[in-house]
């Protein structure tokens, strides 16, 4: 069993940046892929970026050059750092995790942009 505890979101103005991160917890284990969607209010949620095990990456057309998602294995912890925020950022930010054929949700953080 994986509990994921995220943390980082908040307000911020366009051009800001904010960085999310998302503790894995529980027992000894050894997570794959782990990553990032959003919803913005009346969307679908979509998928933000990814990273693998092994430090492998990709982005959503809309965040490349922006943002950046990273891990570190010896915390069981990824990040999402986000820079040059826009108004269309404004989602509730959910990080996952996948381990054993599973995939673990965090409960979301509120990003908001605006001035």
């Amino acid at each position: 069993q994986v509990q994921l505890v995220e943390s980082g979101g908040g307000l911020v103005q366009p051009g800001g940046s904010l960085r999310l991160s998302c503790a894995a917890s529980g027992s000894s284990f050894s997570i794959n892929n782990m990553g990032w969607y959003r919803q913005a209010p009346g969307k679908q949620r979509d998928l933000v970026a990814r990273i693998t095990s092994g430090g492998s990456t990709n982005y959503a057309d809309s965040v490349k050059g922006r943002f950046t998602i990273s891990r570190d294995n010896a915390k069981n912890t990824v990040y999402l750092q986000m820079n040059g925020l826009r108004p269309e950022d404004t989602a509730v930010y959910y990080c996952y995790a996948d381990y054993q054929s599973r995939r673990y949700w965090g409960q979301g953080t509120q990003v908001t942009v605006s001035s």
